[in-house]
């Protein structure tokens, strides 16, 4: 069936509504939780649930939520997805105790989680022209990064005049919009053929990504020594050995092993995760510079950030072009390039805060990361069937969320490191006080106010200054693996053609 070009366009913008609406409200919670904090007064480990179960069960279902799409239809599964997304956004703006805003939380996820992988599916099925189908995914990538940059700007601006469930009802209007222009104009698509979901894969599959994200999140934060991190690890590798395992003898599994045979399809998976392994550490950390080393408010950090998601849609409009004059390999190449450069330029940041020159470092990654993103998800989606794509589309989401969950935790837990190797505390600081300054530079900014003041002026200098020494090292960690992961991808995508054929539904051949 043939799609007007008013149609397909028509589809991208509901797509890209779609994963805004995601990459928002991944951000604004950190920004209200200290009003939520002073409001329902949760127990620590309410607070650690309100933090993550989102991020769990988004991880957890990506996979058995692609499948679905394929089976059901991607365009049923989105507009479900989306109402129950706005219903969800309600409650949680709502949510009178800790419980209900967990609950509510994890609703979001689930919903979350049939979303992402749902857009990516429909633009594969909408766009049949590589070359559109490129562009496509280029302006959803650059999309989705300016999201990360919008939330803490519209959170911050929020909470400047409301209370702090308000920065969830944003998401209703959008909601009611995906839903109207979706019913209109989104062409319903699905596998002709569909696999039947095989309960015990789809049990795997949530407790070994639960059980990974869990694992890598609190060792990031805590420490390995704790049981409860050591029965994560067990059970999510354990968890996913076996649904691998899995896949490999059943007629139609839930994710089809034998695609990683195909060089072009597992090596843009694994740039897809790398990428982003060092991306969000970068995010992480700058959330930190701007407020407590440079001083500025929430809002003002929101905004500091937003010259890098300009990069990103820079990055991923000029995409499509990379690939038609560079070839594949080489345009992601140029984007981990320019990602590394970045990384590489923001390493040199002092304690004084010199804007303009960190703009420059933001747009080079920026525009590196989206050009990577880009091709790398349009090279994962050219390469399986339309029919499976959502399949292939949940393979590709899920790697981003394992590479962004790897890098807070590895780059998180080297920046802690140096920071508390690098503290220099003045002498008289009472014993009760050091432990909370060594633990991060958040609970040194609150310790040094209590401390007389000439106390609490050197400590606070000398955190900052030992943030900023563990923020350059891990600059100069991405923007070395970016380097190596840009010569790499030389050699791992080199040969895949510019235009890559439709594959049949049977891309590569059969275990034995």
């Amino acid at each position: 069936m043939s799609i007007s070009n008013a149609r397909k366009w028509g589809s991208l913008a509901v797509c890209c509504l779609a994963n805004l609406l995601i990459a928002i409200d991944m951000t604004v919670l950190h920004l209200a939780m200290p009003r939520l904090l002073e409001d329902l007064q949760p127990s620590a480990s309410e607070f650690l649930w309100i933090s993550d179960v989102y991020g769990f069960a988004l991880a957890g279902l990506l996979i058995t939520m692609g499948n679905l799409g394929d089976r059901i239809g991607r365009k049923k599964l989105l507009l479900i997805g989306s109402a129950v997304f706005g219903c969800a956004s309600v409650l949680t703006a709502f949510a009178p105790s800790p419980e209900l805003l967990i609950a509510a939380r994890a609703l979001l996820g689930v919903s979350a989680a049939t979303l992402m992988p749902s857009t990516l599916s429909l633009l594969r099925n909408v766009f049949t022209d590589p070359k559109e189908r490129t562009a496509a995914i280029g302006l959803w990538s650059g999309v989705v990064i300016l999201g990360f940059g919008a939330g803490p700007v519209i959170a911050g601006s929020l909470l400047a005049e409301f209370w702090w469930g308000s920065v969830f009802l944003v998401n209703v209007p959008v909601v009611l919009v995906i839903l109207v222009a979706g019913a209109l104009v989104l062409p319903e698509s699905r596998n002709p053929a569909p696999h039947r979901l095989d309960p015990l894969s789809v049990l795997l599959s949530v407790a070994g990504m639960v059980g990974v994200v869990y694992a890598v999140k609190e060792i990031a934060y805590q420490g390995f020594d704790r049981p409860d991190v050591l029965v994560a690890v067990v059970v999510g590798i354990g968890g996913l050995g076996l649904f691998l395992r899995r896949q490999s003898t059943l007629a139609q599994p839930l994710v089809d092993v034998r695609l990683f045979r195909q060089r072009a399809f597992s090596a843009t998976v694994g740039t897809t995760m790398i990428a982003m392994f060092a991306q969000l550490a970068m995010s992480l950390a700058f959330a930190q510079y701007f407020q407590l080393v440079a001083g500025w408010s929430p809002l003002q950090a929101g905004l500091a950030g937003l010259p890098g998601m300009a990069g990103a849609l820079v990055g991923g409009v000029l995409a499509g072009v990379g690939v038609q004059r560079l070839g594949r390999g080489p345009t992601v190449a140029v984007g981990l390039a320019l990602s590394a450069l970045g990384f590489g330029w923001i390493a040199q940041v002092g304690v004084v805060l010199d804007y303009p020159y960190l703009v420059v470092g933001m747009v080079v990654s920026g525009t590196g990361l989206a050009l990577t993103l880009t091709v790398a998800t349009d090279t994962v989606l050219a390469t399986v069937p339309k029919q499976r794509a959502g399949a292939a589309s949940a393979i590709s989401e899920t790697a981003t969320e394992l590479g962004g969950a790897l890098g807070i935790a590895i780059l998180g837990t080297v920046l802690g490191a140096v920071y508390r190797g690098a503290l220099n505390l003045p002498a008289g600081v009472p014993a009760e006080a050091v432990a909370p300054i060594r633990d991060s530079l958040g609970s040194a900014t609150v310790t040094a106010a209590g401390l007389p003041a000439q106390l609490g002026g050197p400590v606070l200098e000398t955190a900052r200054e030992s943030f900023v020494t563990g923020m350059q090292v891990t600059m100069y960690c991405s923007a070395g693996l970016g380097a190596l992961l840009a010569v790499s991808a030389l050699f791992t995508l080199r040969g895949l053609p510019k235009v890559i054929e439709e594959p049949t539904e049977t891309p590569v051949p059969a275990a034995t």
